[in-house]
């Protein structure tokens, strides 16, 4: 039987950190067997400042070409390095209209994009990373850009109060195939009486952390990881239909977000 392939978007704003994020996407495309294509989304008004019709066609010519060259770089380079067919493509236009429209038509199972390096997270301009998970279904990864994960190597794979991921994303198999063992389940719960680590399984394929929760767990929680060299975080996306009883709010995922400075996989809908 055939193995299934799956489609991963990565969103870019063709900065210096795109090249981490789209190593990070290679990494996830060699475990799962995902073919990559990069999108980019440019506002018209950053680049044509003049009211000259002719002017502004020439600029937005030049800049076409500009933009093709960096995408064609960026893909070409990571494509060679680890044998990977890589495609892009680029729109003018409001940038939020543009992505939906784009994830609309090619419904790809994983979107990823690159962390802000501020506390407001989004990409090509604010919001754009909540928006994206208030409009795609499918599962979405949020990459720092610093901490790339390595094509062809180990992930070390933590779930966050979800031991089996593989109930809500598709790939989750070939991921844990791929991640060292054991894997490491972390559980926030209130006022809890368990220890603070145990066996989840009886194979010892998987150990649980169990922490209470606290007003300050989330950054407590972000130094525990890097404790742990935990470079991918699984995470089951909050909605009321949610099978996972989470004692997370809303808040407390944004704030998650914001403070991992390792690679954070939400699952779809």
């Amino acid at each position: 039987m055939k193995k299934k392939q799956y489609k991963i978007v990565v969103l870019s704003d063709l900065t210096k950190s795109s090249a981490t994020i789209l190593k990070s996407a290679v990494s996830i495309a060699k475990m799962i067997n995902g073919r990559i294509e990069v999108f980019s989304v440019k506002k018209p008004t950053d680049i044509v400042k003049m009211d000259n019709q002719l002017s502004a066609m020439r600029t937005i010519n030049s800049e076409h070409k500009t933009i093709n060259r960096k995408m064609r770089n960026l893909s070409d380079s990571l494509s060679e390095a680890y044998d990977i067919r890589i495609t892009y493509s680029f729109e003018f236009g409001n940038v939020k209209n543009e992505i939906e429209e784009y994830l609309t038509d090619q419904k790809p199972d994983l979107v990823i994009l690159g962390k802000r390096k501020s506390k407001t997270f989004g990409l090509m301009g604010d919001g754009v990373t909540d928006f994206i998970l208030n409009r795609h279904s499918g599962a979405i990864m949020i990459v720092p850009h610093t901490k790339p994960l390595e094509p062809n190597k180990e992930v070390t794979l933590g779930m966050l109060n979800n031991p089996d991921p593989s109930n809500n994303l598709e790939f989750a198999e070939d991921l844990i195939h791929y991640a060292h063992k054991p894997l490491k389940s972390f559980k926030i719960v209130k006022n809890t009486s368990s220890p603070p680590k145990q066996p989840l399984s009886k194979d010892q394929k998987t150990i649980e952390y169990v922490f209470e929760y606290s007003d300050n767990i989330i950054k407590n929680f972000s130094t525990y990881l890097s404790k742990n060299n935990i470079n991918l975080l699984c995470m089951d996306r909050l909605t009321k239909h949610s099978s996972t009883k989470s004692h997370l709010t809303t808040s407390d995922v944004k704030e998650v977000m914001g403070n991992l400075n390792v690679s954070l996989l939400i699952s779809g809908k």
